[in-house]
């Protein structure tokens, strides 16, 4: 106790408490900050829900969400204030010169926050005014779609397009409730303007069990962050940068390497699952009902749960990891590009975009070109495993208990070690940092994708050429086969005129 109160007078309160809990005061700042959304949304339930003027309930959304941001950032708020006066006052202007204001919208904010990238980044992941204003810019892009869709005629929009175009502008002080809705614009998720309209209209208010849910949640979300603490206490960052971790036996290191990925990630999950928790608790993530005819609240689910721990490749954590985002880009970017005609361009500029979105680092780009290449290998090993593998050996392997449990083994395995290859880069940022953790590991991943290219490129270009020759045979056997018959077909005729 003496120890803590000696600290109080010399950095604060904030810090004092930070520093005896043992995290960055940032980071705690954070953390109450996405618990503050629970207390909120009881008040709300209790004393402004029942108002039946909307202005009230943009109000408070707007006034918590501005003052929970100063309390994060201080005077740096100003630069959200100045993302959403500029999106508000583009689409006051340039509202039906759709592709002017769309290029302008995309391009400030993206150009904005690159900036704030540029000149606050360090070697780690900072949590700094950035880290909400990159939600916000997708917010903002986003929003700025759905205006132009508005404009469209309702054959011109596609199903997902139908569900968030707006016919109308929202004022200013709808704008700053959307973009500042407590436990929605620090850590995410996105949601469209629609389902906060829907949301304060009350259509969701009469559906019963969002206590519950709510509860739920923050009890996985408390469960995860206590995961993650622990976990990377034995496993700290710092770690794998050391002699002593390289000095490690090789498989060894690729299973600590594993397992100290699952604990980064739970760090992302549990804000996720806790800031979720709240929006339940408050009642914007109905999304309609079960299949049992319960409400359903996962409309603002930004990780799947059972899919990540039970998924066996990284293609299950792409789909159950950050989904919200994913969602946006794929609706946003991916989609647009349409006209591309070229499914492999547009996903390689949705993830090119996701890397931009998240800064400079070197790092992010090695993460998003390793989630490429991983899961398109993954794609070639599943076709190579089901065409090849299976006709010749399936009905030996499914009867063979021995090896669905080598099966089940080598899956796992392969899970938790190539998640470590794969959030290395992501973590450690700067080329000087997880380069030396790929050398510590002697580049197993890359060693691993670029030996089944060469046996996978080898066998299909042999399979092929196989089948080709084998086809012209048969090609050869049917013409046999069709002069013979046309001879025994003429034979008669000859038999006749003789």
């Amino acid at each position: 106790m003496t120890e803590f109160t000696e600290i109080l007078p010399h950095k604060g309160l904030m810090d004092g408490v930070a520093d005896a809990v043992g995290v960055p005061v940032e980071a705690f700042r954070l953390l109450l900050t996405i618990v503050a959304g629970y207390p909120l949304a009881a008040f709300y339930l209790k004393f402004i829900a029942i108002i039946h003027d909307k202005t009230v309930h943009h109000m408070f959304f707007a006034g918590c969400g501005a003052g929970l941001c100063y309390f994060n950032y201080g005077h740096d708020t100003y630069h959200s204030l100045v993302a959403i006066l500029t999106t508000y006052f583009l689409v006051l202007f340039l509202r039906k010169k759709a592709q002017i204001f769309l290029a302008i919208n995309f391009v400030f904010h993206m150009s904005y926050l690159l900036l704030g990238y540029f000149f606050t980044s360090s070697n780690d992941y900072d949590i700094l005014w950035t880290m909400p204003h990159c939600i916000l810019v997708l917010r903002m892009i986003g929003f700025g779609f759905d205006i132009t869709d508005g404009l469209k005629e309702e054959s011109e929009l596609s199903k997902d397009q139908k569900e968030t175009a707006l016919k109308e502008p929202p004022s200013l002080l709808e704008l700053f409730a959307f973009a500042y809705f407590p436990s929605g614009f620090l850590v995410g998720p996105q949601f469209p303007y629609r389902r906060y309209q829907a949301f304060v209209n009350g259509q969701f208010r009469q559906h019963e069990g969002s206590l519950n849910a709510g509860v739920r949640r923050f009890g996985a979300g408390a469960f995860y962050l206590i995961v993650c603490q622990v976990g990377l206490s034995y496993f700290p960052d710092s770690y794998f940068l050391t002699p002593e971790f390289a000095e490690v036996a090789f498989i060894k290191k690729i299973y600590y390497l594993g397992f100290w990925a699952k604990f980064s990630l739970y760090k992302y999950i549990s804000c996720w699952l806790l800031t979720e928790g709240a929006l339940i608790c408050i009642g914007l993530t109905y999304k309609g009902e079960d299949k049992n005819g319960q409400p359903d609240w996962s409309g603002c689910s930004n990780v799947k749960l059972k899919l990540l721990e039970s998924g066996n490749t990284m293609e299950h954590y792409v789909q159950s990891f950050n989904v919200n985002t994913n969602q946006w880009v794929g609706q946003y970017i991916y989609k647009r590009l349409k006209f591309l005609n070229n499914r492999t361009i547009s996903y390689g500029a949705a993830l090119g975009f996701l890397a931009v979105w998240h800064g400079y680092h070197s790092g992010y780009y090695m993460t998003f070109l390793m989630e490429y290449m991983v899961v398109s290998t993954e794609k070639q090993i599943t076709r190579f495993y089901t065409k090849v593998v299976l006709p010749k050996w399936g009905h030996i392997l499914n009867n063979s208990d021995i090896y669905k449990l080598l099966y089940f083994i080598v899956m796992k395995s392969y899970n938790i070690c190539f998640m470590g290859w794969c959030l290395t880069a992501f973590v450690f940022l700067k080329w000087e940092r997880w380069i030396v953790v790929y050398g510590a590991v002697n580049y197993y991943g890359f060693i691993f994708l670029i030996l089944w290219a060469a046996f996978y490129h080898t066998h299909h270009y042999f399979f092929r050429s196989s089948s080709r020759r084998q086809a012209g045979e048969d090609e050869k056997i049917d013409d046999k086969s069709t002069e013979n018959i046309t001879e025994q077909e003429k034979k008669p005729e000859d038999k006749k005129s003789d």
